[in-house]
C-alpha cells in the first residue's frame, strides 16, 4: 500500500513555533504517521466541515484534510483543543 503525501499549510509552521518543544516531536511523529494511513481508528470527522478530520495529541489537535484521489493529507491547524475549532 503506498503512502500518502502529507502537504503543510504555511500557518502549520507557525502553529509548531508556538507549542512546547515537548510536543513538537510527538505532533511530527502522528503527522508522519498519517502518511502512513490518515483515517485510522484515532481520526474523528468534523461536524460542519465537508471533508477535515481531527486527530488527537495530548491537549492539541492536528486538523487536517485527505485527498484521496491524489493521495494527499493537507495539515491545516495544529492547536491547543481550546483554540482548535475557532474559526472552521
Amino acid at each position: 500500500m503506498a503512502s500518502y503525501s502529507v502537504v503543510l499549510k504555511p500557518s502549520v509552521e507557525k502553529d509548531l513555533r508556538a507549542l512546547p518543544k515537548s510536543v513538537v516531536r510527538r505532533v511530527w511523529d502522528r503527522i508522519e504517521g498519517l502518511a502512513r494511513k490518515p483515517l485510522s481508528r484515532q481520526s474523528v470527522k468534523l461536524a460542519g466541515a465537508e471533508r477535515l478530520y481531527r486527530v488527537r495529541v495530548g491537549d492539541y489537535r492536528i486538523i487536517y484534510g485527505v485527498e484521496t484521489d491524489a493521495r494527499r493529507v493537507i495539515v491545516h491547524y495544529v492547536r491547543h483543543r481550546s483554540q482548535a475549532y475557532r474559526g472552521l
